[in-house]
Order: C-alpha cells, then sequence, then structure tokens
C-alpha cells in the first residue's frame, strides 16, 4: 500500500525531470545555432529583386545559392558580444537616432520625361563608347554616352569596358550589366544595338576624345557635324565628357534614367548581392563602410600615414610606373592636412566610436583587398567584431564566377552598400558618390561622409595625447557632422554629384 501510495509521486518527479532536460537542450541550441532569421529580413528594393531561375538563365545558380541553408557564415562562428559603450562613445546611446534616416524635405526623384519630349529622331550614325575606370567611373560614363547619343542623334553601340586600367579586368558589358534590360528601358529615349553593322565593321571612323564638361552646344554643333563626313564616331573616353550644369531638363533626366533604371547588374550579379544582404541584414542592421584604403587608391592618392617605409615606397614606385596618373611628387603629410586622403582603418574605427556606435554594431566591408592586411585592420575589427565582406559572407564556390573580375566584385558591394541602413565611406571616390546618389534616390537612405580635414587633425591630437578618446572627442566629431550636408569641405560639388546626387529647388533630383 505504501508503494502505491508513492507511485504519482515518482511519476510526477519523472515528468519534471524529463522537461528541465528539453529546456536545457532548446537553451543550448539557442545559443550556439545561429539560424538566418529569412522572415525578420527587409524587403529589398525593386532594383535589386532575385532573378527567376528563367531570367538568370546561370545553370548553376541553385546550387551555388544552396548554401543559404547553412546556419551561419563560415567565418563567423562566435555568437556576437553584448551591447556595450566603448571608450569614446556618447553617454546616452539613442540607437534610433544613430539608424533613422535623414529627412526627405519633400525632395522626390524625378526621371520621367516632359510632356514635349518625343521618342528618337532618326539616326544619323553609330557611337562607340570606350569607357574608362573602375565600375562607377565606367557607370557615370555610360549614363553620359547616353545622353550624348541623344543629343546627336546617334544609335548607341553597347559600350565596351575598360580593359586595359590597374585592375585589368576582362569583363564585358553583359558579364557586368542587363544587356537585354539596358537596351529596352532606353527604347523610348535612344536607339541601342549590341554592334556595328557588318557592312560597316571596317567602315572609317572618327576617333574623337570629347572635350571634358561640354555643354549642349559643343555636341549639336561640333560633333553632330562630323556626320557629314563619318558614319561612325568613336568616343575615346567617357568620364567627364558632358556638363553638369546648363542642359535641357530632359537630358539630365534621362542622365537619371540611364543611371538608375537602365544600367541594371547583371542577374548572376544581382541574386548574388540580394543574398549578401540577406546575410548581413540576419546580424541586425548593419553599416556598410566602403574602406577605400586599397593599394591603387593609396598610390594614386601618395597617402602613407600609418604604412612603413618600404610599403610608402612601394606605393611611390606604382604612381611613377603608372603613365596616365600624371601627378608623381605627392607630399604625403600636405595631402593628409588638406583632407585628400582616405582615412586608415584605425581612424575609421575611432570615428564610427565617437558617432555613438556599439562594438556590436554589424559593419560590411565594401572594399577589394586591403593594404596592410591584418595589421591594418585589427583595430577596427578589435572594436566592432561583427566585420564581414562578401569574401567571409559567401563560399568560396559561390563567389568563383566573379573571382579576376574586380568590376563584378566591385558590383556586389555596391549592391550591399546602396541596402545598407547606413553607409559610410572612407574617401569621397566615384563609388562612395555613386552609393550616396542612389541611395537618396531610393529613399533618403543614411549616408555619413566624413569630415577627413576636421578629424586628422583631431586624431593627430589624440596620437600626440593632447585630447583623449572619450566624451570630449565624441562631442566634438557629432557636432563637425551635425549639419553636414552633401558637398564637401565648401567646394563646388564635382560631376558625380551635380549628375546625379544633388538636389535642385523644383522638388526633384536634378
Amino acid at each position: 500500500m505504501h508503494k502505491r501510495k508513492n507511485r504519482p509521486l515518482v511519476l510526477l518527479r519523472m515528468v519534471l525531470m524529463v522537461a528541465i532536460c528539453a529546456i536545457a537542450l532548446v537553451a543550448l541550441f539557442s545559443v550556439h545555432v545561429h539560424v538566418f532569421p529569412s522572415s525578420k529580413l527587409r524587403t529589398i528594393s525593386d532594383s535589386y529583386k532575385l532573378p527567376t531561375q528563367h531570367e538568370v538563365g546561370y545553370h548553376r545558380l541553385k546550387n551555388e545559392l544552396s548554401w543559404t541553408q547553412e546556419f551561419s557564415p563560415p567565418q563567423l562562428s562566435k555568437v556576437p558580444p553584448p551591447l556595450h559603450k566603448l571608450n569614446g562613445a556618447r553617454e546616452i546611446l539613442d540607437l534610433d537616432k544613430l539608424w533613422k534616416p535623414p529627412r526627405p524635405r519633400d525632395f522626390v526623384p524625378c526621371i520621367e520625361p516632359g510632356p514635349s519630349y518625343s521618342s528618337p529622331a532618326e539616326s544619323r550614325g553609330y557611337l562607340l563608347v570606350h569607357t574608362n575606370g573602375g565600375l562607377n567611373q565606367m557607370r557615370a560614363g555610360i549614363c553620359d554616352m547616353v545622353a550624348v547619343a541623344r543629343i546627336i542623334n546617334a544609335t548607341l553601340v553597347i559600350p565596351e569596358l575598360d580593359k586595359r586600367s590597374f585592375w585589368q579586368d576582362s569583363s564585358n558589358f553583359s558579364d557586368v550589366f542587363d544587356e537585354n534590360h539596358f537596351i529596352s528601358v532606353l527604347v523610348n529615349d535612344v536607339k541601342v544595338v549590341r554592334k556595328l553593322p557588318k557592312d560597316l565593321a571596317t567602315a572609317t571612323r572618327a576617333v574623337k576624345h570629347l572635350r571634358s564638361w561640354s555643354g549642349i552646344d559643343y555636341y549639336q554643333d561640333e560633333i553632330a557635324h562630323m556626320w557629314e563626313e563619318y558614319q561612325v564616331i568613336r568616343a575615346a573616353k567617357s568620364d567627364s565628357r558632358l556638363a553638369n550644369n546648363n542642359l535641357p531638363p530632359d537630358i539630365q533626366k534621362l542622365r537619371c534614367r540611364a543611371c538608375y533604371q537602365a544600367l541594371r547588374f547583371a542577374p548572376r550579379i544581382e541574386a548574388m548581392g540580394k543574398l549578401l544582404v540577406e546575410r548581413m541584414r540576419s546580424y541586425g542592421r548593419f553599416i556598410a563602410l566602403h574602406l577605400r584604403y586599397e593599394k591603387d587608391m593609396l598610390a594614386f592618392s601618395g597617402c602613407t600615414h600609418g604604412l612603413s617605409p618600404v610599403e610608402a615606397e612601394e606605393l611611390a614606385t606604382i604612381r611613377e610606373n603608372t603613365a596616365y596618373w600624371k601627378v608623381k611628387d605627392i607630399d604625403p603629410i600636405e595631402q593628409r592636412a588638406r583632407g585628400l586622403c582616405p582615412l586608415t582603418p584605425k581612424e575609421v574605427a575611432m570615428f564610427i566610436t565617437a558617432l555613438g556606435y556599439p562594438s556590436n554594431t554589424p559593419i560590411y566591408i565594401a572594399a577589394g583587398e586591403i593594404y596592410g592586411g591584418d595589421n591594418q585592420i585589427s583595430e577596427l575589427r578589435s572594436r566592432f567584431p561583427i566585420l564581414m565582406s562578401k569574401e567571409n559572407l559567401a563560399s568560396v564556390d559561390e563567389l568563383e564566377p566573379f573571382m579576376g573580375h574586380a568590376s563584378q566584385m566591385a558590383a556586389l558591394d555596391y549592391i550591399v552598400s546602396v541596402e545598407s541602413d547606413v553607409f559610410i565611406p572612407s574617401y569621397s571616390g566615384n563609388m562612395a558618390r555613386a552609393v550616396e546618389g542612389h541611395r537618396r534616390f531610393l529613399g533618403h537612405r543614411k549616408t555619413i561622409s566624413p569630415d577627413r580635414k576636421a578629424l586628422v587633425r583631431l586624431f593627430d591630437k589624440v596620437e600626440r595625447g593632447s585630447l583623449k578618446e572619450g566624451k570630449g572627442l565624441s562631442d566634438r566629431i557629432v557636432e563637425i557632422h551635425r549639419r553636414r550636408g552633401p558637398h564637401v569641405e565648401g567646394k563646388a560639388p564635382s560631376r558625380e554629384r551635380g549628375a546625379w546626387t544633388d538636389f535642385d529647388r523644383k522638388n526633384h533630383f536634378m
């Protein structure tokens, strides 16, 4: 009888033990397994929607993207560190304010043609275009050439991408951009063909170095008159060929349509870019940092702060041996004091910390190989451990189709940068301006452009010991950037800013 009375108690104990074990197992897995929360992913803009399998036309895509079923990127197995403040962060962290996009001020994109805009006139000849520079320099040049083709009544032949620059990229237009989309979007603006007709393949062509920053009169008069002698005009370079101001509104809108609608990346690049965005988004709101600290940038700009004498000498040799880089002798100290050098990774780390972003902020590095490797990046990683890039967000097999093609790899960084919650460029080059403009076009997404000239003065004081990291430095940096607008250091807008990113006073872009 005694044993029968205790039987319910024994059963209750067994049930409790099983429940406790189950709870322990669930807790263990929740700590050690990081599952991508796809249900919480932000919707990507229409510009970067994942193409269908039919659109992609890339047979290996399904296998390549199967890595999304894994639990976490291979290079980040540790659980993100807990939220805490670092030296230099503001006393009160207003996280929502740190991520909040700027006010639109009633400015909206304006790319639709006006009521008097007509279909393209009868073509008078063919315009061949040889682009030059990196991805974003070529993008800007192509948009200019679309407008030029419209002005001179030319049929535009699909542009030839630069294969001779520093990066030695063999990519063709269709490897980087969606060629069919480009042609179809511009059908009511400019006639675009993939190549010259056979009967003109060997015809005499005028090779013209179009004058920089030229207005519509130059093209309507001097260039259009060349059709009287030639059927084919070849533009030897595409960058900075069209004036920034005093162009008809419909020509400016056409440049915007070409940039933000027609120049869509190739389907496999779009797909991979969206995948990288989703993987970054799994860590929460993130910063895309365009860390312009690659060898070519430092060699071109002559900036050597924080480098060894051997590294500085290597960069000087590269600059001396690059024929089309006209300036050979550069004073790196003066260059940095004038704010003309990209911030170093350490300086970027100090800047982001001073703004108030906590140490568990996910940061995507949009860049090529950082000069100096781990030695340069260590300070940034020590402050912000969730430091990611396409190389450790994607598997080797996934990136293999893009490897060795600088423009295609840069396109992946471009997509992630445009879709990030905050974009911070360490240098105001072509990529920074293009992304800043695209983000503003898509809805005034937050971009923080460091005032390098003011920052290096503060950072030098920190190095000398006359200023310490903490609230004082943070307050000064925040105040410097509180009302910082799109124009940098009081200068007149450059072509990318004026053509793609700045506002006029008529409540629209351009």
